[in-house]
């Protein structure tokens, strides 16, 4: 969730430098920030509280610079518990990505004289250095200190008067950057684009020691260093830019029928490999969290319309609870956009203890979860900044039909089928589409309720339509299946309360108009998405039928209904309060 980028250059580097990457990292979501720059043997800090926004800095040109996005766990949001944090000396300085789980222990083995400033973990850790450096120099001391912390962490140390950053990690990600006389640290690739593409992406028990020169890496159990890798980001600067939309949510919603265009062109081979351990397993699970188990419970359908097989799906965070019944015959699928959610890489390791196969599908090229994995699938859906997932929800729901198609041994109707969800959705986002969506929003912004219905593979549609209304604009929001309104859902009916009725020209569509007209009968207002108009629905938004894949336009009309409802209210939707693009502490 946090975010980091460091730097160490041959050459003076100004700070806006570091300011600017971390402006890459706030879909990250954060609640503080601060950079630091190293100047004749100081250093220069500058930290605040709230979003960087149109901030600058005024701290010095430096070869040396560290830079942090804070969401706070140990300690409330002020200017003191942000990071960078010093040391009584204010010569070791340091930013931390996770949890130190037994920092209070490791305090309390401190000598009594440090002076601290912060309620924070982190703070722990540098005094943990500043009191070992003496005796065992600089190096050292971070090694020791990081390999007494428990918990998942990432940390990023720096002296004033060493042109190095010292690096480790064991579960937050950490990202190393090369370039020419100017080498990189950052938690997330997004923030290196515009520096370079050739990356290193460390491993879980490896650190690294960075010069301007060199880049050098280390298993933290043996301290010995190891030969590794470089690696080329595809994703371009320009991928990570609004351009000519006012959010990041609304250009993602528009990049859909691309991305969809794009797994067409790339993901064929990949999706028939899939296919081929998916007949040989003994049991497939998907394991997902947020959107992507959203994606995951449309497999299940997917799956069993169209490929007649067994499909489990889990939520990330429940995985561990029931997965006695995996084996080394079991085949796992996890779901991911950024490769690093921490329920989802829990899931896999538990996965991988009992010998099952790992086949993921995921964005992030050399993520955690990526590099975790036997066999991968890369979404291809491209960098996503918004923190309400759009277009890497389509990703991954266009995946699921090709290998549906695929294990039903007809992958050109599955081909078929996306070709046309990409048209329509083109359709969708023309101007008087959206001008009738933005009308919409007007309507029902006001309302304190707003639910949605489906059934069949429609059911998980209405779930991420209600996550993505609550997501961005606040409003209360609630999936229901069609089929359960007498089982509580009936009860929360008012006049006037929207519902949006998910209503495909499948073998549903008759029993889903069943349950609008009770929920219109209790004076709900019914707004039906559906290739047929009819005259239970209140307001009517036309989707024209591509069989089972109607789910993506379908999910694209609440994508932008949710979006415009957001503005209706004033909200920023790109950084909904309270959450984070990727979770990655517990």
């Amino acid at each position: 969730m946090c975010g980091i980028f460091g730097f160490v250059s041959k050459k003076k580097q100004p700070a806006d430098l570091i300011l600017d990457s971390l402006k890459q990292l706030e879909y990250r979501g954060y609640d503080s920030w601060g950079i630091v720059t190293a100047s004749d043997s100081t250093f220069l800090i500058d930290k605040h509280i709230g979003k960087i926004g149109n901030a600058s800095t005024k701290l010095a040109a430096s070869v040396l610079g560290l830079g942090h996005t804070r969401w706070a766990t140990h300690g409330g949001v002020t200017k003191a518990n942000a990071h960078p944090h010093l040391d009584c000396t204010k010569q070791i300085t340091a930013v931390h990505n996770g949890i130190i789980e037994n920092y209070l222990e490791l305090k309390k083995n401190l000598a009594k004289n440090h002076k601290f400033i912060s309620e924070t973990d982190t703070e722990v850790g540098v005094h943990m250095i500043e009191e070992l450096c003496p005796k065992l120099g600089f190096e050292k001391a971070f090694i020791k200190t990081f390999k007494k912390f428990d918990g998942l962490n990432a940390l990023i140390a720096i002296h004033c008067k060493k042109e190095e950053l010292m690096v480790a990690k064991t579960g937050s990600p950490l990202i190393i950057g090369f370039g020419t006389g100017i080498n990189y640290v950052a938690s997330d690739p997004a923030s290196l684009l515009k520096h370079t593409k050739l990356v290193y992406f460390l491993e879980d028990g490896q650190m690294a020691k960075i010069t301007a020169k060199k880049v050098s890496i280390y298993d933290l159990k043996t301290e010995k260093e190891i030969a590794y890798k470089k690696q080329q980001i595809s994703w371009s600067y320009e991928d990570t830019c609004k351009g000519k939309f006012d959010h990041f949510m609304l250009k993602e919603i528009y990049d859909q029928p691309k991305v969809i265009d794009q797994i067409l062109a790339s993901n064929g081979s990949q999706i028939k490999k899939l296919a081929i351990l998916v007949r040989k397993s003994w049991g497939t699970t998907m394991v997902a969290c947020g959107s992507a188990a959203y994606a995951a419970l449309c497999g299940t359908y997917l799956f069993s319309k169209i490929a007649k097989r067994h499909l489990n799906y889990s939520y990330g965070s429940e995985f561990g609870y029931i997965l006695d019944f995996i084996n080394p015959k079991s085949l796992i699928i996890p779901l991911s956009q950024s490769g690093e959610t921490i329920d989802i890489i829990d899931s896999v390791k538990k996965a991988k203890l009992k010998g099952a196969t790992i086949a993921s599908m995921v964005n992030v090229l050399g993520s955690s979860l990526y590099r975790l994995s036997g066999f991968k699938i890369l979404l291809n859906a491209g960098p996503e900044k918004a923190v309400a997932s759009t277009k890497a929800f389509v990703a991954k729901l266009a995946n699921l039909i090709l290998l549906s198609y695929e294990l039903a041994g007809n992958y050109n109707k599955g081909r078929e089928l996306l070709e046309m969800a990409s048209s329509e959705t083109r359709r969708l986002l023309t101007k008087e589409n959206i001008l009738k969506l933005k009308n919409l929003a007007k309507l029902i912004s006001n309302k304190k309720d707003i639910y949605s219905i489906g059934r069949g593979v429609s059911y998980p549609i209405a779930l991420e339509s209600s996550l993505k209304i609550k997501e961005v604009s606040y409003i209360h929001a609630e999936g229901f299946a069609a089929g359960e309104l007498k089982h509580g859902f009936i009860a929360l009916v008012e006049k006037g309360v929207p519902c949006l009725v998910f209503a495909p020209n499948d073998e549903t569509y008759n029993e889903t108009l069943s349950g609008a007209m009770e929920v219109k009968a209790r004076g709900g207002m019914i707004i039906g998405i559906s290739s047929k108009n009819h005259e239970t629905f209140d307001k009517y938004i036309k989707v024209n039928d591509c069989s089972e894949a109607t789910i993506i336009p379908n999910t694209v009309v609440a994508q932008v209904l949710a979006y415009f409802l957001a503005i209706e209210k004033g909200y920023d939707p790109d950084k909904p309060r309270n959450l984070a693009k990727s979770v990655t502490v517990k």
